[in-house]
């Protein structure tokens, strides 16, 4: 591998805390965990997991997240639209 190509692959490298803290932020200050949890599919427990960046998460609950609340896929996991 080049290593133009090596940089780009560990560029692409998700920041799970980040995505945490994107899903923390369009949870906003109206929705409660469990609100948000039942409105995608999933425990409030889990959501905790997954907003403090402790789980990979998976292609299936991303697509619910950006069902739900109207954001992209790739906001979810880079902040850029």
């Amino acid at each position: 591998m080049k290593s133009s190509a090596k940089s780009r692959a560990s560029n692409a490298a998700v920041e799970w805390k980040a995505v945490g803290r994107r899903i923390r932020e369009l949870r906003g200050f109206d929705l409660t965990q469990e609100e948000f949890a039942q409105r995608i599919g999933i425990s409030q427990n889990y959501l905790s997991t997954m907003e403090r960046g402790n789980v990979q998460i998976g292609s299936e609950i991303l697509l619910r997240i950006s069902r739900e609340f109207g954001k992209s896929i790739e906001w979810l996991l880079t902040g850029e639209s």
